[in-house]
């Protein structure tokens, strides 16, 4: 099963999410990960749809996409020609004399410490999703009491490739 990272501009209307997610759910296709977010331009929002399938299943949701009204582009973001980023914020549960080396750990990876609490502290990192598994995968001896994920967003690399609607 392949991975496929999708760039969707869209027109920013109410419903727009609705009937993206819609076209996946009546053709019972998965969104592994969706962000969404408005654009330099308010008229538009840009989503990043994370999908898996088979080449002719990921072929069949492009094609889908590009059928609905609301859709003005579709890229899809190659691995070596793209920059994609996930945040992730991990409270972790710490006594006093544990909280260091939690720091530690964080400022290995150029993680924030956003907030510490008498118990727990917690860490917010960017970066690509390797970086981040890696990141919690050090927290394995600590108890990780919350941890949020934005879901990958990312731009393809260069101007090339940059549309401009009006």
């Amino acid at each position: 099963m392949e991975q496929r990272v999708l760039s969707i501009l869209v027109d920013n209307t109410a419903g727009v999410l609705s009937r993206v997610a819609g076209l996946f759910s009546r053709r019972g296709y998965n969104i592994d990960s969706l962000t969404v977010g408005v654009t330099a331009d308010p008229k538009f929002s840009r989503m990043t749809v994370v999908c898996s399938g088979d080449e002719l299943i990921l072929e069949q949701i492009t094609k889908q996409l590009e059928k609905l009204v609301d859709v003005r582009d579709i890229k899809v973001l190659q691995p070596d020609n793209s920059v994609n980023r996930e945040l992730i914020m991990v409270k972790v549960k710490t006594s006093v004399s544990e909280r260091q080396n939690v720091i530690s750990i964080a400022d290995v990876f150029r993680a924030k410490i956003v907030d510490i609490g008498p118990e727990s502290l917690i860490i917010e990192l960017t970066g690509a999703k390797s970086k981040l598994e890696a990141f919690i995968s050090l927290l394995d001896g600590y108890e990780i009491l919350e941890l949020a994920r934005t879901g990958i967003t990312g731009l393809s690399r260069g101007a090339d490739d940059v549309r401009f609607l009006r």
